[in-house]
């Protein structure tokens, strides 16, 4: 039996979208052996009756057209939507949650942010001290200022600093964290020339960037004659930093990145900056000192940035244009503008337009989650494990990576020495849900945002504390290395753990009350292949599985769509090779895990009269078609693999062996031997 991507049980929903009660029921007759056994443990267990699910909530369209899976960030982000918008309904919310929900719901409207146009970041200027281009400058001091806007508003106008480890050193649990200073993000594109190794603004955008300055400008009331000069200026400083950039792979080959300097040396180096003062605002209330390690990850820009800023200060402050202050103020701006009205952000989008942008703009409920999520990172990673990764999620987990460990047990290695050194680090490693984060009681993370205090009406007000928490979530990375990975969507490691976010636990590729076979059949299997991908991405150069399965594969393939017409590569690359290794692997993987679940949990329950084994390749053929980001990379569609898996057996799984060795293809073939 064949399972192509259309043929699922997915695309008959009700109109909303649901399954439809008709639908979701029990399967009690099936067509082979193995679901046979399968259906005598569980009525002998539950007396014939299988525990009913709730209507499952995929989305899509109705009337029997087809649905997709969405990609697994919008799921995740649709998800944490519909727990910031979810009624309340007399259960009893946490503070903490009612507090994202506040966030959530002012700046979902629009109205309110339009009404009061660009008076709340006016204000905001005047509290800072004013600005040259209005006037009304006080005399403010240049590091207190840059200090102050890194600190209380996650602006870092001429390098950015954030914390994290060091990639040279080996990752543990308790892995120190590191304050890590780095070029800035600059609003225009950086042209690089590979043969004088020197970066610089890309000239056929100055003047589109320019227009926007301007429009800024007006927008904030600055008469048109007061534009020329501090725009003029702005640019030039903007593509004078640009100067000393350089791309990743520049950085790479040079050595550049994750230099390691105190404070103090810093200090010597790049004087221009308080980087004490600074450093100590931005990760307050750590303790910082001079002879703090930090990581520089472009020293050559760090000096040049400095020197310019020292140049500036000269030439151009005491002519009362103040640049430097200026720069600051529409690095401020950009980062205030998704809380302003609605001119802002078109300003911003004509000019990504102007600079090729070609992608659609988002909608506003996606903005508003992405900046809620920004803040109540840790709250909505709670929440989600309460709503969605129970004990279910743990025992998906549990399953998937025991199945692995068996498979890699199984395969047939190329010298005992890689053998041992991929089996031990398989073993030794513990996968586990999400961060430490998540097991915070109601209480802890009302204490966490306990100095939140939110407007009903005021999102501008709103995203101001917003910048606080990521403050304090720096702050806290910093001193205890925690982050949350709950709202990541593929697993990590740390140590000597393996960290799946509890972001992957979401719908519709995961939910309590779907039919297992569901769950194993979707999340499972991307699961296991994100785990294959993750630990070993060399394995196809360590044992002769990959390469030897995977040409079996394809030489099926090849031998039953013969097509005269049509040019057949008869060998696959090793990355592709390497591809098809995997995805028949986390198939066979997840389909065992399943098959440890059903041992447990009997009473599972189907969709639309399919046995367990058909909703479990089901899953796993619609998954891989819509969400499956290594799909791409298949020379076959995945309903391939299914075939494979069921050709000797009609609807039996097998797992699969080559019997002739013949290197003369298509003619070799594949057989499969009874599952153990």
């Amino acid at each position: 039996m064949e399972i192509s991507c259309s043929s699922l049980p997915f695309s008959r929903l009700s109109k909303s979208g649901s399954y439809t009660s008709e639908e979701r029921h029990s399967v009690k007759g099936v067509s082979n052996e193995d679901n046979r056994e399968l259906d005598k443990k569980k009525e002998a267990r539950t007396g014939g009756n299988v525990r009913m699910r709730r209507e499952t909530d995929f989305q899509g369209k109705s009337d029997g057209q087809q649905v997709k899976f969405p990609d697994r960030k919008t799921a995740l982000l649709k998800t944490i939507k519909e727990i910031l918008e979810a009624p309340e309904e007399g259960v009893s919310v946490n503070a903490a949650e009612q507090k994202a929900k506040k966030y959530f719901s002012t700046c979902m409207d629009a109205e309110s942010t339009e009404k009061v146009g660009s008076k709340p970041f006016l204000t905001l200027i005047q509290q800072l001290g004013g600005w040259a281009v209005s006037n009304g400058l006080n005399r403010t001091d240049f590091n207190t200022t840059l200090a102050l806007l890194m600190s209380q508003y996650s602006t870092f106008p001429f390098f950015s600093v954030y914390a994290g480890s060091d990639s040279g050193e080996k990752q543990t649990a308790s892995s120190q964290h590191y304050i890590q200073i780095d070029e800035p993000y600059f609003q225009f594109p950086i042209d690089w020339n590979s043969k004088t190794q020197k970066s610089k603004a890309s000239t056929r955008y100055l003047r589109p960037f320019y227009m926007s300055c301007g429009q800024y400008l007006a927008l904030l009331g600055v008469p048109s004659n007061q534009t020329t000069q501090h725009c003029g200026l702005y640019i030039s400083l903007s593509t004078t930093l640009a100067l000393a950039t350089a791309p990743l792979h520049y950085r790479l080959s040079q050595k550049l990145l994750y230099h390691r300097i105190t404070i103090q040396e810093l200090q010597t180096l790049a004087p221009a900056i308080d980087w004490l003062a600074c450093l100590q605002a931005t990760f307050q209330p750590l303790p910082i000192s001079q002879s703090d390690l930090v990581l520089v990850h472009n020293l050559p820009y760090i000096i040049h940035m400095s020197q310019t800023i020292s140049i500036w200060q000269v030439q151009h402050e005491m002519m009362g244009t103040r640049p430097l202050h200026t720069y600051m103020i529409f690095s401020l701006l950009h980062t205030l503008i998704p809380a302003l009205d609605s001119r802002f952000f078109q300003t911003m989008r004509n000019f990504s337009i102007a600079t090729g942008d070609t992608q659609e703009e988002i909608p506003r409920w996606l903005r508003c989650v992405q900046q809620t999520e920004r803040g109540f990172d840790t709250l909505l990673s709670h929440a989600i494990r309460e709503r969605h990764a129970r004990k279910e999620a743990e025992e998906l987990i549990h399953d998937v990576y025991l199945s692995l460990k068996k498979k890699l047990t199984d395969l047939s290695w190329r010298d005992n020495r890689s053998s041992a050194f991929i089996l031990n680090k398989i073993k030794s490693l513990n996968p586990r849900l999400s961060t430490k984060t998540n097991n915070l009681s109601h209480a802890e993370l009302n204490h966490l945002y306990a100095e939140v205090v939110l407007s009903e009406d005021d999102f501008f007000s709103n995203y101001l504390q917003m910048l606080v928490l990521e403050q304090k979530s720096r702050s806290r990375l910093l001193s205890h290395g925690t982050q949350t990975e709950g709202l990541s969507i593929t697993p990590s490691i740390s140590g000597n753990d393996i960290i799946i976010p509890v972001g992957m636990f979401v719908s519709p590729f995961f939910h309590s009350s779907y039919p297992r076979a569901l769950n194993y059949g979707t999340l499972g299997s991307l699961m296991a292949k994100d785990l294959l991908h993750h630990l070993l991405p060399n394995i196809h150069k360590q044992a002769n599985n990959p390469e030897s399965e995977s040409k079996c594969i394809w030489s099926h393939y090849l031998s039953v769509t013969k097509d005269p017409g049509r040019v057949v590569t008869f060998s696959l690359s090793p990355s592709k090779q390497q591809e098809v290794w995997v995805q028949y692997t986390a198939l066979q993987v997840a389909l065992d895990a399943y098959k440890m679940s059903f041992t447990r949990h009997p009473g599972d329950s189907s969709l639309s009269g399919l046995s367990y084994i058909h909703l479990f390749l089901s899953s796993f053929t619609k998954v891989t078609c819509d969400a499956d980001s290594y799909h791409e990379f298949m020379p076959f569609e995945p309903s391939f693999l299914v075939t494979v898996l069921c050709s000797n057996s009609g609807f039996c799984p097998k797992p699969l062996t080559c019997v002739n060795k013949s290197q003369s293809y298509p003619r070799e073939t594949c057989q499969s031997r009874t599952l153990h």
